[in-house]
């Protein structure tokens, strides 16, 4: 039994579920999510809380009872808290700046890098940092995943574009002369 599937979803105020035949639809104050529905479990909902039961006790039940409660409960999380990821870029002369619904990186390339946000997502540049975020825990993810792909940061001096709490390995340049 799936230790994760069992536990059930709290649903805070100002949150609205509905389970339909073939999509959860979560609603809340930062947006809308939805979610698919495996047919092989049972969604429901009691006393501010959704949980979900296995229908049988297949290979493919058990596989989606932690996934698919894990997911409605990133649905119900975005929607009421929501999701950020913050980067930073380090390097002489690399800047970050948010226009409109467009980031434009500067970051040791001839020009600039202009990358246009996603619909549901917002960006906020201060300094040197750049947070993403909005509901969608997964476009949150990816996005600043591909923001990261731009310039990764390298292992000699650490320049390029990497997430807040991210460790980069460094390693030792060439050995001075005999």
């Amino acid at each position: 039994m799936s230790r994760i599937g069992k536990q059930p979803i709290p649903i805070p105020s100002g949150v609205e579920v509905k389970i339909g035949a073939d999509v959860v639809e979560v609603k809340g104050p930062k947006g809308s999510l939805s979610t698919p529905v495996e047919a092989c479990l049972n969604y429901e909902m009691a006393d501010g809380h959704v949980v979900l039961t296995r229908k049988n006790e297949t290979r493919q039940a058990s596989a989606q009872h932690g996934l698919r409660r894990t997911l409605l409960a990133n649905c119900i999380e975005g929607v009421s808290k929501g999701y950020s990821k913050t980067l930073e870029v380090i390097g002489v002369g690399f800047k970050v700046a948010v226009k409109g619904s467009s980031i434009e990186l500067a970051v040791g390339f001839s020009h600039p890098v202009v990358v246009d946000l996603p619909t549901g997502l917002e960006a906020k540049a201060e300094g040197n940092k750049l947070t993403v975020s909005g509901a969608d825990k997964q476009l949150v993810g990816e996005f600043a995943a591909s923001i990261r792909r731009i310039r990764k940061p390298e292992p000699y001096k650490g320049k390029g574009i990497k997430y807040e709490n991210e460790q980069i390995r460094r390693k030792a340049g060439k050995s001075a002369g005999k």
